[in-house]
């Protein structure tokens, strides 16, 4: 069992950048696939895909070829979870990185949820 699931989806894809990796394995969960999907958008990962061959479903992340210049910051941690409302949440990195926000109406960048004004949790910036 994992204490904190995102960190352990975050730490994967930051060591298997480090590591020069295509792709990276990992177990699935409807959140790690929500923050998978903003990646994808925002083009940091190439594509992922959702196993289902074994017992239990796994996801699997393929990176780009210019993926390695990639810096994760998880912000919300469990011992100290970080709220923010929506005037607070601002651009990360002077507009070249995203922040990804846990709102009340799903997971989103924090620019998404300035323009729909919703706050919450603040997971991690991508830059």
């Amino acid at each position: 069992m994992l204490t904190d699931p995102i960190s352990d989806l975050l730490t994967r894809i930051r060591n298997a950048l480090a590591a020069r990796h295509t792709d990276v394995h990992m177990p699935y969960s409807r959140m790690k696939e929500n923050i998978l999907k903003i990646l994808k958008a925002k083009e940091y990962v190439k594509d992922y895909a959702i196993l289902k061959d074994s017992k239990f479903p796994e996801l699997r992340v393929m990176f780009n070829e210019n993926s390695e210049k990639i810096t994760i910051r998880k912000i919300s941690k469990p011992g100290q979870r970080i709220y923010k409302k929506y005037e607070q949440l601002f651009r990360v990195n002077n507009g070249y990185g995203i922040s990804i926000v846990s709102t009340p109406k799903g997971i989103m960048t924090g620019d998404d949820a300035r323009k729909k004004k919703l706050g919450g949790e603040l997971l991690c910036e991508v830059y």
